[in-house]
């Protein structure tokens, strides 16, 4: 294939993920968006498989069958409840190959025209660099966050003294590292900049706390994206700077967004204190307070004769896979002449866009679900707040408790609602690390039982009345 035609085709690729992301970017366009991209993608794979400069088409067969063969059973396997850390560890891996690739590129520069070991182009030596720290910071950043995701690391934000002294001088260093590369073309210098990269990653996401979570997913997605950017320079492909660029940028703003949402800063994010200021919990002293609790009963009655109810979904929902049992909830009282509604946090779940994606699975109508500001000062008119599974999206300690970790965040006003239903197996704390006020508040009725299960049994207490 000539050049002429490959960059034709490298185009057209480009337009189709362009196209994608402005599909993904509204539920009832979403699956257009997705056929883009993976039309876009797979012009990108035939036309470098028909470069003249692949050397062996055995090992790219037999690194597509391993990969394609991993990812088939992953998604195969995977709950909706592991899509953020599956997409936290996919992030990793997109860190770890920018690593990978400029490795390669470092020590067989001639394979990739950029020079030859010890006489590489300055402009080549920058991008390999920052595409590397970059990769390396996405790669241990990432693995952090789907530790975090996982449970298997506490979702508190974990902070130490003198935190954000140190993440400045590792920068620093990092800094002059890259300078040092550039000038003296050190191999150990090279592995230097990956080793402070990756402690860098740690250090970042470590103190961000778990109710800030999503705002980091989408942030690593960016991060992935400039790596890949940076790697594109030093391969000289145009697809995947363009690529790499159109995810990092829109991330970017992505987390922008959700920032201005949470009430928190974006330059916090990036840093890493977000949420590390205040790891304390929220109040003590809860296991002596009351709270009033219901049956499926109770909240069949209350939402049958109510004129409006709006329904905040959470992890919770999610973890219950309780999505279908709860659209049929909503469709008999629609029946019944109800108004239903849902609301939706912009950090609801564990990733962005989360609890958007279940309910679109359980064929809930686009024009039911509506985001924070947009639904948020309808609760003082609502009869009940039906709240399954969302904790801290919904804790007044946010607005009232500057000791909190997610103080300062926007949440859904659900207490100014007639009754509060909050569906919850336990009064065990969200994952943030803080208890939920709203459980204690006089118009809040606890329905505690999985998710699924409740919303079953209200189906049924409705069928009955």
């Amino acid at each position: 294939m000539n050049a002429d035609l490959a960059a034709l085709l490298y185009l057209v690729a480009s337009v189709c993920f362009v196209m994608a992301l402005r599909g993904l970017s509204h539920p009832t366009t979403s699956r257009t968006g997705n056929l883009y991209g993976m039309v876009g993608m797979t012009i990108a794979i035939i036309t470098t498989l028909a470069m003249p400069g692949v050397v062996s088409y055995a090992l790219i067969i037999v690194g597509m069958l391993i990969g394609g063969a991993i990812g088939t059973v992953i998604a195969l396997r995977i709950q909706m409840t592991a899509l953020p850390q599956l997409v936290a560890a996919f992030h990793s891996l997109v860190g770890l190959a920018a690593v990978f690739v400029a490795a390669a590129a470092f020590y067989k520069p001639q394979a990739y025209g950029i020079g030859v070991p010890g006489d590489i182009s300055i402009a080549s030596l920058i991008e390999m660099s920052l595409g590397v720290a970059i990769g390396a910071i996405t790669f241990t950043g990432s693995v952090v966050a789907f530790a975090k995701l996982q449970g298997l690391v506490s979702g508190k934000p974990l902070v130490f003294p003198l935190q954000h002294p140190l993440n400045a001088a590792l920068g620093i260093l990092l800094v002059v590292l890259i300078v040092a590369l550039c000038l003296g073309q050190s191999g150990l210098v090279f592995w230097l900049i990956v080793l402070i990269a990756l402690v860098l990653g740690f250090l970042l996401i470590l103190p961000i706390g778990g109710a800030d979570m999503p705002v980091v997913v989408s942030m690593l997605n960016s991060y992935s994206g400039w790596a890949a950017c940076g790697i594109g320079f030093t391969l000289q492909n145009n697809l995947l700077i363009i690529t790499g660029a159109l995810v990092g940028s829109s991330g970017a703003i992505l987390s922008y967004i959700m920032c201005k949402g949470m009430n928190r800063s974006i330059i916090n994010v990036i840093l890493g204190g977000f949420g590390g200021e205040t790891a304390g919990p929220a109040a003590g002293g809860d296991e002596d307070r009351t709270v009033k609790s219901g049956s499926a009963d109770d909240a069949a009655f209350l939402m049958k004769n109510a004129g409006k109810v709006i329904i905040v979904p959470g992890y919770g929902m999610a973890v219950a896979q309780a999505q279908h049992a709860l659209r049929e909830m909503a469709d008999f009282l629609k029946k019944e002449g109800v108004d239903v509604r849902y609301a939706i946090h912009p950090v609801a779940g564990r990733m962005p866009g989360h609890m958007n994606v279940l309910l679109a699975e359980a064929n809930v109508p686009y024009d039911e679900v509506f985001e924070m500001d947009e639904i948020n000062r309808d609760f003082n008119g609502t009869d009940v707040a039906f709240v399954i599974g969302a904790n801290d999206i919904t804790n007044p300690a946010a607005k009232t408790d500057p000791a909190s970790p997610i103080y300062g965040m926007p949440i859904l006003d659900v207490e100014n609602s007639g009754t509060v239903l909050f569906v919850k197996r336990s009064m065990a704390s969200g994952y943030a690390g803080v208890q939920n006020e709203l459980f204690f508040r006089d118009n809040t009725m606890m329905l505690f039982d999985d998710a699924k299960k409740m919303c079953e049994h209200i189906v049924k207490a409705l069928e009955a009345s």
